[in-house]
């Protein structure tokens, strides 16, 4: 896949450009639904498949930082929309200036002159232009005075009997509850963090006898306060592993952390950066007793993570 992260890279219009255009924040079972109907006109046309999305996500510059935590940052999603099989990724560094770019201009200028465009493949809801002002019935027109073909897909739900719309809002909402499972369901796989292993206080092995790695988030979504089965990717594989996110209450530290302890597991990975994947909420993060106390219910926790994690599926 082509990676273009400025506008004016593109030197010459597409072959047959067909692109769907969005934040894909997640790039769940829907956008994934956008992605292969773009692929299939794509083939058809002998043409190219274009993804356009933005970095920032829009609306940190529209509202001053105001946006919910990411799905997916922006390395992941690039990765996922490779994944995929899209020909081209156009991120479009979002600023103030692009913002004002009406909804003519951006179709005229950019999506038509510079990207050449065919195919436009979006959803129900999509607008596009300054304050949102185009919409399906005006995209519909100018594609009538282009001469591309606007191909709307409709909203993708869930198969089970309450028909779940497939949504960023719907998946953040369930990994906040710590509903793990449940989002995997929506997006296609099991909601995944990166981040890089710290040096954290280095008593999850002297103290407990299970040492973690700590990892730093950035801006990503955090699952709910627990305890968690995960598989945790690095360097050296993939293995099976207990996450811990909270604030370690049996030692009254009130700080913030995100910590694994990987199975079967003694590599040193201080300052690599790994992939937890979470695949199922154990139980709630409480204060114990004692350390002993603790130790014993992290030995429970290991067994029941290793009795789900070797579930197929």
């Amino acid at each position: 896949m082509i990676i273009i992260e400025d506008i004016n890279n593109i030197t010459k219009p597409y072959k047959n450009a067909v692109i769907t255009i969005g934040n894909f924040d997640g790039v769940h079972l829907g956008h994934q639904a956008l992605f292969n109907k773009l692929i299939e006109k794509a083939i058809e046309l002998t043409g190219t498949s274009i993804t356009m999305t933005f970095e920032p996500h829009p609306i940190r510059v529209l509202k001053n930082n105001g946006h919910p935590p990411l799905i997916t940052l922006y390395e992941q999603k690039a990765e996922l929309i490779e994944k995929a099989g899209i020909d081209v990724l156009i991120c479009i560094p979002f600023t103030h200036e692009f913002a004002a770019i009406s909804a003519k201009e951006f179709v005229g200028d950019i999506l038509v002159k510079r990207i050449g465009i065919k195919v436009i493949v979006v959803g129900e809801d999509y607008t596009f232009g300054k304050n949102r002002e185009g919409n399906l019935d005006l995209l519909k027109t100018l594609g009538n005075q282009y001469d591309f073909e606007v191909i709307v897909i409709d909203e993708l739900h869930t198969s089970n009997t309450h028909a779940e719309r497939i949504s960023s809002t719907r998946i953040r909402e369930l990994v906040l509850a710590g509903k793990v499972a449940e989002s995997q369901k929506l997006l296609g796989r099991y909601y995944q963090i990166r981040g890089k292993v710290e040096i954290g206080r280095d008593r999850g092995g002297k103290l407990l006898g299970f040492p973690t790695a700590n990892i730093k988030l950035y801006d990503e979504l955090s699952p709910k306060i627990g305890v968690y089965a995960v598989t945790v990717e690095c360097k050296g594989g993939k293995f099976k592993g207990v996450a811990n996110i909270g604030y370690s209450p049996t030692f009254d530290d009130h700080i913030f952390t995100v910590e694994a302890h990987i199975l079967d597991f003694k590599e040193n990975i201080y300052g690599q950066k790994i992939r937890v994947n979470f695949i199922d909420r154990l139980r709630d993060e409480k204060k114990f007793s004692n350390i002993s106390e603790l130790s014993e219910q992290i030995k429970k926790d290991i067994i029941k993570a290793r009795e789900i994690l070797s579930q197929p599926g």
